[in-house]
């Protein structure tokens, strides 16, 4: 039997693709093999045919993206661009279209001349390009190639050396890089510098287009007979005045203004506060140095030695920050005024007003604050730590999105439920008198008590069930989905079920409380959570959501000890607790111990008792036993004891006090400052949601693709970037420098363009921030 030969999978006079293709091309056009079977085939003016089959050996996956490219005689990256343009608008994408003309023809002088002039008035540069109709990397070529003449120019007009540029002086310490090194060598390696340019005695000019020149780390106004009027207390204060400056230093804080002044936090305190006493800082000087401080990670008062004072200084229109010692003077100054709570309440009350959606959720949670020092401290369990030790317990009420309102110190050992009832007054005169809100909050609240009394105050409850309860039918679960604020949809098996709960304290005491039940599994499906909450109007899914939202609060804590010191100790001052506070017994907690003891042990002499008293009355086979009183009390004589044990014990438990005086269970006892640490939370909660409120203006004013995940690390890098500082007439403009990827200041340029909407005022003076960046060169 003769065997038949192969058919040949590579025809003759073709070129290899893979092992499974094979392609001919030649003046005719060409023609694609697929395991020896023809394919693809195109014409040789038919572009859009030959790039089509080079994407579809691809996707057909008989060759790999390098090989088609080798093939067809172009790179990787342009197969893969036919092949995304191929899956956004079809195979028409792949006909080629006509090139422009190679430079920008619509960058006429007019235009050029328009831009600049936008540009001065501190739009961005996409708004710029909308309203000249071009693109914005055509508007930063325009400023940057507008930018490279004005230097030019200054360099030819002038031979003063401090006149011209730093960027036009390092050319000239500096051999040639770049293309033009290559158009020069005719190769394109850098040559290696020979040293750095020696620093020059005085600060060189730096143009800016529209702007004039500017001094490079200007010396500020000298403040000296200011200072000496303000050491004999005959000025207010020392007014914020700004010498024009380029590369100055810290110069994104500016940045932070429009968002700190949404805060309340300097309005609040004028209205809470009045003034300080005269002196050179004034109380805006002071708070905005702080929240400053904190946003560069230097919250506490030690931090300002790790500043430059000079630098900080121009951001505050004086000629140097304010010391540690004078910070603590100030600070302290305002805590013996006793009125830190109210100045939180007002700033809550503010931002409820002014962000009524996010107010619809408050989140309440304590946090435990560890202490380190030497004084006498009561102790309370640590969650972190997993056992008691000396301690601050502090209450926080935080709003739908995580950002915190209103905090308050805690009295040593008191529980979430007490502190709950205690701040219903409180977040009424936040929220108002007509408003409903939902309030959540974890086990720790965990009282029918309490709910009912959050229930007639005007409140509804939202938490976790506490303690075991009978599972629910798994018939009643289902799926409900909810689509949050970013267009996420989550989707869960809730059961929605109604309980009503045994209320066993207070004037209510035997009666009933209704609630809604919302049950759902754990990740593993091993045991069943319950939900508890009075709002009966939204669905199962928002519930739970809302539920699961309460670890945004959590997250405000983790990142304040991370970039604000949370936990830091603000103040070493400390003062003697209330000798009259009741306090919890310690003997009551031993006395209970000695009675379960007893009741341990009558319960194993009556487990005995009975067993002897069976055996008893159950002989063996063909026996008898007459039992007697004496053997019967025999028997049951341990019990007896217990019994006599036991009832000594209770009688001993009740006899003791429940609670007792402060000053007979631990004398000495010592509590923190409260209101100096209150004063510094309020630094950091407007220091937190300025950031909070920047990066959000991040996600929604601007283009920038990873802004959900980059935004708080972004904002943190523009507000420590250098900047120049040029004051005009009424207005203050901030002209940052560039960030060091281009997407970052293209996405800091939107920014600056939604703050210059607000028309900001720098604090103390009438002047208008004004924001722009400085283009990639």
């Amino acid at each position: 039997m003769t065997t038949q030969a192969p058919l040949a999978l590579i025809p003759t006079g073709a070129t290899e693709i893979s092992a499974a293709a094979a392609m001919i091309e030649d003046e005719h056009g060409g023609r694609v093999f697929v395991h020896g079977h023809l394919s693809f085939a195109w014409d040789a003016t038919d572009t859009a045919g030959r790039r089509f089959a080079a994407v579809s050996l691809i996707r057909i996956k008989a060759a790999t993206q390098t090989q088609v490219a080798a093939a067809f005689a172009t790179s990787p990256l342009t197969v893969w661009r036919w092949g995304q343009a191929l899956s956004a608008a079809g195979v028409g994408a792949l006909v080629p279209h006509r090139k422009g003309p190679r430079r920008a023809s619509k960058l006429t002088p007019e235009v050029n001349a328009t831009i600049v002039v936008l540009r001065e008035q501190g739009l961005s540069l996409r708004a710029i390009g909308e309203r000249v109709a071009v693109s914005e990397a055509t508007v930063r070529r325009a400023l940057s190639e507008t930018e490279t003449e004005t230097e030019t120019e200054t360099e030819t007009e002038t031979d003063d050396p401090i006149a011209v540029s730093d960027e036009v002086q390092a050319e000239t310490e500096y051999p040639a890089t770049g293309s033009d090194a290559d158009a020069e060598t005719g190769t394109g390696m850098q040559p290696e510098p020979v040293g750095r340019p020696e620093p020059v005695a005085e600060p060189v000019l730096e143009a800016t287009p529209g702007l004039g020149q500017l001094p490079v780390l200007a010396d500020p106004v000298a403040r000296g007979a200011e200072r000496g009027l303000a050491a004999f207390g005959l000025i207010p204060y020392a007014p914020p005045v700004f010498t024009p400056c380029g590369r100055a230093p810290l110069a994104g804080l500016f940045l932070a203004l429009p968002a700190l002044a949404a805060t309340g936090l300097l309005d609040c305190a004028h209205t809470v506060y009045g003034e300080l006493p005269n002196g050179f800082y004034s109380l805006d000087t002071m708070l905005c140095e702080s929240v400053f401080r904190a946003l560069l990670g230097e919250a506490r008062a030690e931090g300002s030695a790790r500043i430059d004072p000079p630098a900080l200084g121009r951001v505050l229109g004086l000629d140097r920050a304010p010391e540690v010692k004078t910070i603590r003077r100030k600070i302290k100054c305002l805590a013996q005024a006793g009125k830190a709570g109210d100045w939180i309440a007002a700033m809550a009350a503010r931002h409820v007003q002014d962000r009524p959606e996010q107010s619809a959720v408050l989140y309440v949670d304590g946090h435990v604050r560890a202490y380190q020092g030497t004084r006498k401290i009561a102790k309370t369990h640590v969650p972190r730590l997993k056992f008691p030790a000396p301690a601050t317990v502090e209450t926080w009420v935080a709003d739908a999105a995580g950002d915190p309102l209103l905090v308050v110190l805690a009295e040593p050992g008191a529980s979430l439920a007490s502190e709950l009832r205690r701040l219903i007054p409180q977040m009424r005169a936040m929220v108002g008198d007509q408003r409903r809100v939902l309030v959540g909050f974890d086990r720790g609240g965990w009282s029918p008590t309490l709910f009912a009394d959050l229930h007639t105050a005007g409140f509804d409850t939202l938490t976790w069930r506490k303690g075991p309860i009978a599972d629910i039918d798994e018939h009643q679960f289902s799926d409900h989905t909810h689509t949050d604020d970013h267009g996420r949809t989550h989707t869960w098996e809730l059961a929605d079920t109604p309980v009503s709960l045994d209320i066993a304290d207070g004037p209510r005491k035997g009666q009933t409380f209704g609630m809604r039940q919302i049950s759902l599994y754990n990740n593993a499906r091993t045991r069943q959570m319950h939900i508890l909450t009075t709002r009966t109007d939204l669905t199962p899914g928002e519930i739970r959501y809302r539920m699961g939202s309460r670890w945004r609060q959590e997250n405000h804590y983790r990142y304040a000890r991370m970039h604000f010191d949370f936990d830091s100790h603000d103040s070493y001052q400390a003062s003697d607790d209330d000798p009259t506070r009741m306090v919890p017994n310690p003997a009551k907690k031993l006395a209970y111990q000695h009675v379960e003891k007893a009741r341990r042990a009558m319960h194993s002499a009556e487990t005995a008792s009975d067993n002897a008293l069976l055996a008893a009355h159950s002989p063996q086979p063909g026996t008898s036993v007459l039992l007697t009183n004496a053997m019967i009390n025999t028997i049951n004589a341990d019990t007896h004891t217990a019994q006599t044990t036991l009832d000594a014990a209770i009688t001993a438990h009740q006899a003791i006090p429940a609670r007792l005086p402060l000053a007979q269970v631990h004398p000495s006892q010592q509590v923190l400052d409260t209101e100096t640490k209150l004063i510094h939370h309020a630094i950091r909660i407007a220091a937190f949601n300025t950031a909070q409120n920047l990066a959000r203006a991040i996600v929604t004013a601007t283009g920038y693709t990873r802004a959900d995940d980059e935004a708080h690390t972004l904002i943190r890098t523009a507000l420590a970037g250098s900047g120049d500082i040029i004051p005009e007439g009424d207005t203050l403009h901030i002209r940052l420098d560039p960030l060091p990827a281009p997407r970052h200041t293209a996405a800091i340029d939107e920014l600056c363009a939604a703050l210059n909407d607000t028309n900001t005022i720098y604090p103390g003076t009438n002047l208008t921030l004004r924001y722009s960046t400085k283009p990639h060169r």
